[in-house]
């Protein structure tokens, strides 16, 4: 028999679920926007990641974080000092759920939480591994995803 505890904690579970799901995803068709292609994209998964920063920021639609309703991600810095985000979410690419985009395109609400020097010993397509192709929100979300990214 059911707690009313027990019933409180899974409407707040499935609450947390609705909220995380809605800022995960926009609805409807993806608007999937290319930073690089081709053989650019080949050599951007081909490159060593010299430092990797997990990084969060409050779900879209919101000014705070708690707990696990954020987002989280890894900016990581190649040989170049160029920086890219790697990070999962529902629908956000077309045949992984963790991608690769240009720091540039992240909002200042965005705050490292941990740092790793890979020296060059991992390259961006080890991380986006990592980080898992298929989005679930308790088995495979972007906090769980950033945490297996920044271990590699």
């Amino acid at each position: 028999m059911f707690s009313f505890k027990m019933l409180l904690c899974a409407a707040a579970l499935t609450l947390l679920a609705a909220v995380v799901e809605s800022s995960s995803s926009s609805g409807g068709t993806p608007n999937y926007n290319y930073d690089l292609s081709g053989s650019d994209l080949t050599s951007l998964f081909n490159s060593p990641v010299f430092e990797a920063e997990r990084v969060k920021r409050p779900l879209d639609g919101t000014t705070t974080e708690l707990g696990p309703l954020s987002h989280s991600g890894v900016r990581v810095t190649l040989a170049d000092d160029s920086q890219w985000l790697i990070h999962l979410g529902k629908n956000y690419g077309i045949s992984s759920d963790t991608v690769v985009t240009s720091a540039r395109h992240m909002s200042p609400n965005w705050r490292v939480v941990d740092t790793v020097d890979f020296n060059g010993r991992k390259t961006v397509s080890d991380l986006v591994a990592a980080g898992g192709s298929d989005y679930n929100f308790f088995t495979n979300n972007c906090h769980l995803g950033s945490r297996r990214i920044m271990r590699q």
